[in-house]
């Protein structure tokens, strides 16, 4: 919402300053976004010129010496053709900034004349479109006199930020309204129209409405004998310093209703108008031109003005260009109407036409206002463009029922913590137009016609707070918790952050996919229940939500590899979907690596594998899923790894984590190349999913406080171990057994080879495994050496039925 200073001073009467104003806005709600104090135009001065040759190398230019006041002619080239000895105008020197051509002036050289500034047209000032001559001003004019203040071009302008439900503030009126409720200056009223009409508005008036909620009420009146032509140049100035483009004398006078008392109004051309005038539905498919030369085609669901020839205006929103006034214009009809806020923000949305008229009317203009409107309106009209008024005609209007609140002043102190007195609140109210009855501490208040966002106490207390100052409203310290470091996140919420932390540092990159998978996708990974249908998918291939975090993933992997970046290790930590219920949905960290992009990096090394160039593989995702659960704070010691995944994963390269028989921490391994095709993806690929809220809620520990370190001061010694066991015998038993054998000893079990050949039979293999042994009171001998080595290879013996290789 833009304004004039001046415009504002026009309702408000007030000796505060430019800055004052602007902070008192800001103070009461309506926030000052930006202030343009027009300083551009203070370089430009007024200006004789002394004298006026032709110029020696051009007919068509001429050199001025020109007096700006300081008793110090300068030489200027000019090429208009008013330019004449004794002409008084508008000089601006070198270095000035001239915003009408967008050019900063220099000294220049023009057919080896030097110019030294520039006298400006209306054009080149932003005045006007005239660039046919020079500013000539009269005789009397102030020569060395700032040509803004002469010319009215320092009117500042204020650009304030206007929250939806200030539809009173819609109108300079009504921000006069609010500064003078906050002390800053008087409120004048409005001046009652006093013209005289003739006869009666001679064209008929229907509204044909299935609801009469969509258009309440519609006033005309017919002006005769106008004569449309410019308007006068303090309405067009204050027009065009908002933004607003000058037209004609009807046009400019609704633009500026519109802003100056927040009511849209509308003129027709009567002579092209056949038949009365109807509001109605509009009809399927009609179209009309409308006023920014485009068309719309309507449907039943817009609300339109129409005669016998079809659409003549968009109900609230834009006016037909059929029916437009021009130079031509000799009778003119002008409506005020209101309009439903709903429906007018949905056909304007739906049509994608925004205007000031439709920014008002969806917010809710004053109800009370629309006669009043009309006849303000009218009183400019006949003002600036002659002519004789007739009656006007209304049509639907049932008056507007106040609102009656019940409001005791304690809730003023209640809400807000302000102590403002009873008589203060009082005050406010009845400042900003609410009618307060009743005495003491409890009073009834009827909101004016004007604030249809008043509904309740808070509201009423709102007000006196933002009049009273929020500013008073004194900073309170919060009560300090009962305890410090209190816990706040969650366990899940914890794990969902440490989870993140834990992939991102192993080179990982996070990924965001969407909820919804196609119906094929979900039933690939175990999905497609009819109550995970979306029921209003976007897509046709987002019609599920989603059972796992691999599809999506895997999809994306394809992408990057599809521009050019094969080797890609992505992951996401999110929510997947079982059942419908808030049970079955799982928070899951997920994760594909893809091509070379293993822990150790990408790319094809050929010196190691270690350093880069292996694919990746089971071992890969393995690695990763363990991370998730050890960073989660389980004890690793109690997880175990099965062979086997779901269906989706390469029966042979897969494992599903645990923790005891029946907990199951989630899965990893690579995948099945049928999954793959399905999903038309392709390459090296691994990946793994891990339940974090699968996961055992963790001890409850008595402190915080880590326990100290403790350190073995003895030697680690390394044994290592060769079991020969049945094929189908896990390594990772063997590694738990040996592991078992002292768990005071015995700090870490590591496989480090596995061999099948013909010398150790059929069905049978070799595990080597590496015993960290760790001393803690003392040097173990050789004898406890001996020992511990007995009860490791009977603990394998009797756990997987494994014998010492020879």
């Amino acid at each position: 919402m833009k304004f004039t200073l001046s415009w504002l001073k026009d309702h408000l009467e007030t000796d505060a300053t430019l800055e004052e104003i602007c902070e008192r806005l800001t103070a009461i709600g309506l926030e000052v976004e930006d202030v343009d104090d027009k300083a551009a135009y203070k370089p430009f001065v007024i200006a004789r010129v002394i004298s006026a040759e032709k110029h020696p190398q051009a007919d068509r230019l001429k050199v001025l010496m020109v007096d700006a006041g300081d008793g110090k002619p300068v030489q200027v080239v000019c090429g208009a053709p008013n330019a004449r000895t004794g002409l008084i105008g508008a000089f601006a020197k070198p270095g000035t900034y001239v915003p009408g051509i967008d050019v900063t002036l220099a000294v220049g050289n023009i057919r080896g004349v030097e110019s030294h500034g520039m006298m400006c047209s209306e054009k080149e000032l932003d005045m006007s479109d005239n660039h046919d001559g020079i500013i000539d001003l009269p005789a009397d004019a102030p020569v060395g006199t700032p040509f803004a203040s002469y010319a009215g071009l320092d009117d500042p302008v204020i650009e304030i930020n206007l929250t939806p439900n200030r539809p009173d503030c819609t109108s300079i009126h009504g921000i006069a309204r609010d500064l003078a409720a906050a002390g800053l200056g008087t409120l004048k009223p409005h001046a009652k129209p006093a013209f005289k009409t003739e006869g009666e508005t001679s064209v008929g008036l229907k509204i044909i409405l299935d609801d009469d909620g969509l258009c309440p009420g519609f006033a005309l009146r017919l002006v005769r004998g106008v004569k449309n032509g410019p308007s006068p140049a303090w309405m067009q100035q204050r027009l065009k310093a908002i933004g607003l483009r000058p037209i004609n004398a009807l046009v400019d006078i609704t633009n500026y209703m519109t802003f100056d008392q927040g009511r849209p109004m509308h003129v027709f051309d009567a002579a092209k108008v056949t038949g009365g005038l109807t509001v109605r539905h509009a009809l399927e498919g009609e179209t009309v031109l409308a006023l920014d030369q485009r068309e719309y085609r309507l449907t039943p669901n817009n609300v339109v003005i129409a005669d016998e020839n079809g659409v003549e205006s968009i109900g609230g929103i834009m006016g037909g260009e059929h029916s437009g006034c021009d130079e031509n214009t000799v009778d003119v009809l002008i409506e005020s109407a209101l309009w439903d806020p709903i429906n007018i923000a949905k056909s304007g949305r739906a049509l994608g036409i925004i205007t000031d008229a439709r920014y008002r009317f969806e917010r809710g203009v004053d109800p009370e206002y629309m006669v009043p409107g009309l006849d303000r309106t009218t009183e400019l009209v006949l003002e600036l463009c002659g002519g004789t008024a007739a009656e006007a005609k209304v049509v639907g209007y049932k008056g507007h029922q106040s609102k009656i609140v019940d409001f005791p002043f304690s809730e003023v102190k209640r809400l807000t913590g302000l102590e403002v007195s009873t008589e203060e609140s009082r005050q406010i109210l009845t400042r900003l137009g609410f009618t307060v009855e009743g005495s003491g501490g409890r009073v009834s208040v009827t909101v004016p016609s004007w604030r249809p966002d008043v509904d309740g106490k808070a509201d009423l207390v709102e007000e006196v707070m933002r009049i009273h100052g929020v500013d008073q409203i004194k900073p309170e310290a919060i009560d300090r918790l009962a305890s410090v470091n209190g816990r706040i996140l969650t366990t899940l919420q914890v794990r969902t952050r440490t989870a993140k932390r834990a992939l991102a540092s192993r080179g990982m990159l996070e990924a965001v996919t969407w909820s919804f998978i196609s119906e094929d996708q979900a039933k690939l990974f175990g999905g497609g229940q009819r109550e995970l249908k979306l029921a209003n998918p976007i897509a046709s291939d987002m019609s599920d939500m989603r059972p796992s975090l691999l599809p999506g993933l895997l999809t994306a992997a394809q992408r990057n590899a599809d521009k050019g970046f094969g080797d890609v290790a992505i992951f996401e930590v999110s929510g997947t979907y079982e059942t419908d219920t808030p049970e079955g949905q799982r928070r899951v960290a997920g994760g594909v690596r893809r091509g070379t992009a293993s822990i150790n990096g990408t790319g094809r090394l050929w010196s190691s594998n270690a350093k880069g160039g292996k694919t990746v593989d089971v071992f890969d995702a393995k690695s990763d899923a363990l991370a998730v659960v050890e960073a989660c704070g389980l004890p690793m010691s109690n997880v175990q790894i099965e062979a086997g995944a779901p269906a989706w994963y390469h029966p042979g390269r897969s494992g599903t984590i645990k923790m005891g028989p029946k907990v199951v921490l989630g899965y990893f391994g690579e995948f099945h190349p049928k999954t793959l095709g399905a999903l038309d993806v392709s390459g090296a690929l691994c990946g793994f999913e891990v339940f974090l809220d699968a996961m055992p809620e963790p001890k409850k520990k008595a402190t915080r406080t880590k326990p100290p370190l403790e350190l073995s001061p003895f030697q680690a010694v390394k044994r290592d171990f060769a079991f020969v066991v049945g094929s189908d015998v896990e390594a990772g038993a063997i590694v738990k057994a040996a592991s078992t054998a002292d768990r005071k000893l015995i700090t870490g079990v590591n496989v480090f080879d596995v061999f099948e050949g013909a010398s150790l039979g059929e069905g049978r293999k070799s595990v080597a495994i590496e015993v960290l042994i760790q001393p803690v009171e003392r040097t173990l001998t050789d004898e406890d050496f001996e020992a511990l080595t007995a009860k490791i290879v009977a603990n394998v013996e009797k756990t997987t039925g494994g014998v010492l290789r020879a």
